[in-house]
């Protein structure tokens, strides 16, 4: 890892006024390769705080996609707060949100509003569907975009069901393009001077990602449901499971070889992909007799030794205990009050990204930010006594870290 001098946004300020995920995500990205981000809360606190597994006000997606930033907690409903977040916008090099169409416009922090007293600001937009069109202003979650994108399409069984991925893929595949595209506009920046309004949306990102499948669609006139090759699947050994799959001609004679069934080699059913796949049934039939006869680790050690595709198929706990990852230093610790010792996956890019950082309380740093935005003393006792801003009590856990 870099020293934070040396990482790629070290200096850089962010404003993130977005809940949830793709905003946040977005933003801790940038907070990983080293840029400072003041992360606004409203008092009631970024909903993503009762989202999935909670303990107290902290919840695992507030840790994944806050670590590390500073809170302030601002109440945008009245005028005094609005100025205090437009001030806070004002001063940063970048602002993040994911609000509604034109709901950052009422509370005085829009794209426009903002560029023109800060030209060189990059503002990045979220939002479901876009700006403008007929769905604008539609509820969008990552449950309703994995539906309406086709994602759920994507992922449907061979019987043609549609399933939803397991995870918040809509969202945090929109987090990462908003970084990406953040990054493009501040190379810009740097280039010329001049910010930008980056927008986005969780529909438009779906899309992108599913772009070699639509583009198979278009093609083929039809979606195939399930595997592209033949053998391809899960299939249970002794012990557990294990995914192995031949892709082509090559890897399904390895595969061959390492079951000891090299008379399929000559079996003009299975002389190529397409006549592997009309006969898949039986093919993954019998392939499935065959593993089920051994341990995984057995199947692990043989496959291994024929260059056959394969994997065990790991639970989270598995995962964590990967002999890869102990050697890579995949997890980093976040050490999150409350909570002790986390495990976290930071970027991929490892030497360009900082130690993991705990997720702050809702308006855990208040005060000090006010006071580094230049706001005096006397104003921000009063906000705190009208509640304009709120200052977090410090915790047990924090107290005792």
């Amino acid at each position: 890892m870099l020293d934070l001098p040396d990482l790629p946004f070290a200096g850089l300020r962010v404003l993130d006024i977005s809940q949830g995920i793709a905003g946040p995500y977005c933003a801790h990205i940038l907070w990983q390769q080293g840029a400072e981000i003041i992360k606004v809360e409203p008092p009631s606190g970024d909903w993503g705080r009762k989202v999935g597994v909670v303990r107290g006000d902290t919840s695992a997606l507030s840790i994944a996609y806050n670590g590390g930033k500073r809170s302030i907690c601002v109440d945008a409903t009245v005028e005094a707060g609005r100025d205090v977040l437009r001030q806070l916008a004002l001063q940063a090099d970048v602002v993040v949100q994911n609000f509604r169409p034109q709901v950052a416009d009422r509370l005085g922090v829009g794209h426009a509003a903002l560029a023109a007293l800060r030209p060189e600001l990059v503002y990045v937009s979220i939002s479901g569907y876009g700006p403008d069109g007929p769905y604008a202003d539609y509820p969008a979650s990552d449950s309703v975009m994995q539906a309406d994108s086709g994602l759920m399409f994507a992922n449907r069984g061979v019987d043609g069901t549609p399933r939803r991925i397991g995870m918040l893929l809509a969202d945090a595949a929109t987090g990462l393009y908003a970084a990406q595209a953040c990054a493009a506009a501040l190379c810009r920046r740097y280039r010329t001077g001049r910010g930008g309004h980056v927008e986005l949306n969780l529909f438009d990102a779906c899309c992108a990602l599913q772009a070699n499948n639509l583009l198979e669609h278009a093609i083929a006139g039809q979606a195939i449901a399930g595997p592209v090759s033949a053998p391809n699947g899960v299939f249970a050994t002794r012990d557990g499971s294990v995914t192995l799959l031949a892709l082509n001609d090559a890897q399904f004679a390895k595969l061959c070889h390492a079951l000891d069934r090299d008379d399929w080699l000559a079996d003009p059913r299975f002389v190529n992909n397409a006549s592997r796949m009309e006969h898949a049934a039986l093919l993954n039939r019998q392939v499935g007799d065959i593993i089920v006869t051994r341990t995984t680790s057995a199947w692990q050690e043989q496959l291994s030794r024929h260059d056959v595709l394969h994997a065990p198929v790991r639970s989270y706990a598995d995962v964590l205990q990967h002999p890869q990852a102990a050697h890579r230093q995949t997890f980093q610790s976040i050490e999150q009050p409350g909570l002790g010792a986390l495990p976290f996956a930071g970027i991929p890019a490892r030497d360009m990204r900082r130690p993991a950082g705990p997720a702050p309380e809702n308006g855990e740093h208040t005060v000090q930010l006010l006071q580094e935005a230049g706001f005096g003393s006397h104003a921000i006792d009063e906000w705190l006594r009208l509640g304009v801003v709120r200052q977090a009590a410090l915790s047990s856990a924090k107290a005792m870290a």
